[in-house]
């Protein structure tokens, strides 16, 4: 049995969040552009979440680029599909199955464009959501009069550019634009991108006006782990609990954070943040950034090295090791959140804290550590340095457990073997990737100062760090002596 309208009443599974039939007749509010899974699992779960509870009720119209990759299945499921959440809270596993009924159509740019420049009519459309991956936020120069446009920017300038000509230019007709590409300003980039292709495309100062006074483009940051579809013998186990297939099914974590910058009128227009604390409306959600980039990623930064050569292969499996799991909870709350360069509270710190630990170990992920190390150099630079200076500018004292993860990236930047254009290192007589575009800069570091020179080579050198970290009281002696440990062991 294949989920769609006509079998929800066949689906017996009380442990099933299921929809009400009057779900299906709301209004549609939203325009988004992407059927990715980040979507389905962030926002839509959210406008899910909030029509059941009868707060936001509306429905999301989706955009495809292409005519491939799912739209039929869309149209055979009638818009619904199976989120399993899956992990664990307040360090309790934790597991939810339900049928997301946000989705009303999904519509093809390059076969429907006509469609879905219709929705401009829709007075009651007023939210745009987007996640075109990173690349799609980038000027295109083109004609937005095409039939479609090409790039995600001209698309949406052409919708509102016919939302403009049906209002009037009266404000209400004016949209709030939500951007959730990882980039940081995201929605001043994409408003910036909008006007450079007004004056492209020579269209008039009305709808120039109208664009930047009726509008609102607003900033935000998503963070929820969503993988996606899962495996094949992982789904025909769910499946199986179901009691139906669910070609559009996807996992995902319990953790979940939306945060927006907005005010009062933007948090009335996206009232489905009443449902779910997951979602931050808020001035500035600076706060939101750094507390995810110091204590998630910088912890992960600094941890994959010494996991790996630790000979842990999974996230999970190392926080099952309570020596390991210890020292990621020191590293984290000791090292990192005192010296985040953002204006965080201790308290706030250590709740996000205690949530990020719950990621680290949720028993359903299968995060690789060596994926992490993954541009290793660069981002110890963006995640790990700034806090490092923090630190000492604050205590003047050498943060050991930064000193350890620092020396394990050193010794894990030891390159052995060059096959092609890639460096490889060695642990145990069996070859790792060592995928850094610095690997060949590090690799000619250790050729010319070896075990016994390479750290203050490393530390010394500002064309790394734009720094020199070999001036940091203490610091040089404490990775020597961790770097030393870790190349006897």
């Amino acid at each position: 049995m294949q989920l769609n309208k006509s079998t929800l009443a066949q689906i017996s599974n009380p442990d099933i969040q299921q929809p009400g039939n009057s779900i299906f007749d709301l209004p549609e509010k939203v325009l988004q552009f992407g059927t990715g899974v980040l979507l389905r699992g962030l926002p839509d779960y959210f406008i899910d979440k909030a029509n059941k509870q009868n707060v936001f009720n509306g429905r999301v119209v989706v955009v495809k680029s292409t005519d491939t990759g799912g739209a039929d299945a869309f149209d055979t499921q009638d818009g619904l599909y199976t989120i399993c959440v899956q992990g664990l809270e307040n360090g309790k596993q934790t597991e939810e199955t339900i049928i997301n009924a946000a989705i009303s159509r999904v519509l093809s740019a390059k076969s429907q464009w006509k469609a879905i420049l219709d929705c401009a009519h829709n007075a009651e459309m007023n939210i745009i959501i987007s996640n075109t991956t990173e690349v799609g936020i980038t000027l295109v120069e083109e004609d937005i009069h095409q039939t479609p446009p090409v790039s995600f920017p001209a698309k949406l300038l052409a919708f509102l550019h016919k939302r403009y000509e049906v209002c009037g230019g009266e404000t209400e007709g004016g949209c709030v634009i939500i951007p959730t590409e990882l980039i940081v300003g995201n929605g001043d980039k994409l408003k910036s991108i909008l006007l450079q292709l007004c004056a492209y495309n020579k269209l008039e100062r009305g709808f120039v006006e109208w664009l930047q006074s009726a509008n609102t483009f607003c900033n935000s940051l998503v963070d929820r782990i969503v993988p996606g579809k899962p495996a094949a013998d992982v789904k025909e186990k769910l499946e199986k609990t179901m009691g139906y297939t669910d070609e559009l099914l996807i996992v995902c974590e319990p953790y979940r954070l939306w945060a927006i910058e907005g005010d009062d009128r933007i948090r009335k227009i996206l009232s489905f943040d009443e449902v779910d604390n997951g979602i931050v409306i808020a001035p500035d959600i600076e706060k939101y950034r750094e507390l995810k980039l110091r204590l998630l990623n910088g912890t992960h930064t600094l941890s994959c090295g010494l996991a790996y050569l630790s000979g842990f292969t999974f996230v999970r499996e190392s926080m099952a090791d309570k020596t390991f799991s210890a020292f990621v909870r020191e590293l984290m709350l000791k090292d990192i959140a005192p010296a985040i360069p953002a204006n965080v509270a201790d308290d706030e710190a250590e709740s996000f804290g205690n949530q990020v630990l719950d990621r680290f170990a949720n028993p359903f992920l299968n995060h690789q550590w060596i994926s992490i190390t993954m541009q290793y150099t660069s981002k110890m630079k963006m995640r790990v340095i700034p806090v490092l200076l923090r630190y000492f500018a604050i205590y003047n004292t050498v943060p050991q457990h930064i000193a350890k993860g620092f020396a394990a990236y050193i010794l894990f930047m030891k390159a052995v073997k060059k096959n092609g254009n890639m460096y490889e290192g060695e642990l145990n007589g069996n070859v790792y990737p060592i995928n850094d575009d610095k690997a060949g800069y590090l690799h000619e570091l250790w050729q010319k100062h070896g075990d016994t020179g390479i750290v203050n080579a490393v530390l010394s050198n500002k064309t790394l760090w734009d720094a020199d970290l070999s001036t940091l009281p203490g610091f040089t002696e404490a990775i020597q002596e961790n770097f030393g440990g870790l190349m006897k062991k």
